[in-house]
């Protein structure tokens, strides 16, 4: 099997008010197959799909989660500590929660935390051993 991630879906409590926070917060645009029961978003290859959670929780043969760490991170790896806080500022502006300030991170990086309306963590990181390619992927060596 080849290994690949083609989409990471997120539930959400409420559709409209986390497509808001995504494609006009973070600017992300939502492709036109999005609609009232779930939004899709293309991220540079990869898909994001925002879906209610129960409903999520429900095809997936679930219960659904408590609230507290789910044991899941999404993460945007970008070019500099700089455009970390940038980031972070901006999420922070369009109502995120901050939930782990930037710092400097054991493992050489730097690094911090946002929830966005639904707690779903995003780590938000500048790695000085991953460069990032002018297609905005990580460049790992083979």
């Amino acid at each position: 099997m080849k290994p690949r991630i083609n989409m990471i879906t997120l539930g959400v409590k409420d559709i409209a008010r986390s497509r808001d926070f995504y494609e006009k917060g973070l600017g992300w645009k939502a492709s036109s197959m999005s609609n009232e029961n779930f939004v899709v978003i293309s991220l540079n290859g990869i898909v994001l799909c925002l879906y209610q959670e129960e409903l999520l929780a429900e095809d997936a043969l679930q219960k659904k989660c408590p609230l507290g760490f789910r044991g899941v991170t999404v993460s945007q790896n970008v070019t500099s500590k700089a455009e970390v806080n940038q980031v972070l500022e901006h999420a922070k502006a369009i109502g995120a929660k901050i939930v782990k300030p930037a710092q400097e991170v054991f493992w050489g990086g730097y690094s911090g935390y946002f929830a966005d309306p639904d707690d779903n963590l995003w780590e938000v990181a500048w790695n000085p051993y991953w460069p990032i390619k002018e297609n905005g992927f990580v460049d790992l060596p083979e």
